[in-house]
């Protein structure tokens, strides 16, 4: 495994990070309290020392669970949780409809009070807003609360996590530019280029160490996809896939058969190197359901670099919607 400093932090991350949803939610396919328990144990074992889990998770599965396989070990761990979805006065979900925020600083007290007794632990170290909006990023009183909670010894880094379908850049932006956070928790894939790539300039810019999350767009970028299309059981939140999405996702896969003739690794490997060719890219977060994927996807820091020619081929074929005409390579474009 290798390791990357976190932006301008103190926070030494390993390249594949662990993502506590997919043990959690259920989103990703059914996952025991056992199962995910030993998953992450096993991770810590391949030298994966960041975790990345939210309150939110399982209604504090999640974190439970991080605490119950981990706790032992917390000094030589990175953890990071999440803040923002009031899952205690919302009990009821319908499937994966957003439950209501919850920004205000005695909610962000008490919850985090909560997250640590569930991580059997008295620190995070990294405490993110979970999917915020643009106005909840501009309310002092909510920056001024994360600011009081790193005084107090309760958290030692506060960063920012984003949804697609919630906020994106001008929400990243301004966490970036004006709140000058230190950790940016985004999307990022070969499939799922922008806009994160208009982050990068802006990342270097400021000190803000980016932590890129499904590298494998909804696992469409594995061996096991390029073989055979999945069925996704019901509840795992890509069920609701349409026919016509799965055959474009074929279509832009076939597009990238270049990729694996100019390098000596599995798709599901490249996935991973492809975000981390990107510096501000502290760490990956791919989901992790087995122990098969944990030692693919943990080991692909330790392949081959992408070479250049392949990340410019990369960006022109994201860039023209994936037709393969004329994306020969050439010099890689800026971000």
């Amino acid at each position: 495994m290798k390791f990357r400093r976190l932006g301008n932090t103190d926070l030494t991350v390993s390249e594949v990070g662990f993502g506590v949803w997919s043990v959690s939610t259920g989103w990703w396919g059914p996952v025991g309290l056992d199962e995910g328990t030993t998953l992450l144990q096993r991770a810590l074992d391949t030298g994966i020392n960041f975790f990345d889990t939210a309150d939110t998770y399982g209604d504090g599965l999640g974190e439970e669970m991080v605490g119950q396989a981990l706790s032992a070990h917390r000094h030589e761990i990175v953890l990071a949780t999440k803040v923002g979805y009031d899952f205690y006065a919302y009990q009821v979900r319908q499937g994966h409809r957003e439950r209501p925020q919850n920004f205000s600083p005695e909610y962000i007290r008490s919850a985090c009070e909560k997250s640590l007794r569930r991580l059997r632990t008295d620190y995070v170290d990294l405490y993110q807003l979970h999917n915020p909006r643009l106005e909840v990023i501009r309310q002092d009183e909510v920056i001024g609360t994360l600011s009081q909670l790193i005084e107090e010894g309760k958290i030692r880094h506060a960063g920012v996590a984003l949804g697609p379908d919630i906020g994106w850049f001008e929400e990243g932006e301004a966490s970036m530019r004006d709140r000058k956070v230190p950790s940016l928790q985004i999307i990022y894939s070969i499939l799922e280029q922008q806009p994160a790539r208009r982050f990068f300039p802006l990342a270097r810019e400021h000190g803000t160490g980016l932590l890129a999350r499904v590298p494998h767009a909804s696992e469409v970028l594995t061996e096991r996809f390029r073989k055979t299309p999945p069925v996704f059981q019901q509840g795992d939140h890509r069920s609701h896939r349409r026919k016509e999405w799965l055959e474009e996702a074929v279509r832009k896969v076939d597009a990238l058969d270049f990729l694996l003739s100019h390098h000596e690794m599995t798709l599901d490997q490249m996935a991973i190197k492809f975000c981390l060719t990107e510096t501000t890219i502290a760490s990956v977060l791919p989901n992790i359901t087995n122990l098969e994927e944990l030692s693919l996807y943990s080991s692909a820091p330790d392949m081959e670099d992408v070479c250049q020619e392949c990340i410019a081929r990369l960006f022109q074929l994201y860039d023209r919607g994936f037709r393969t005409e004329d994306t020969a390579p050439e010099a890689a474009p800026s971000s």
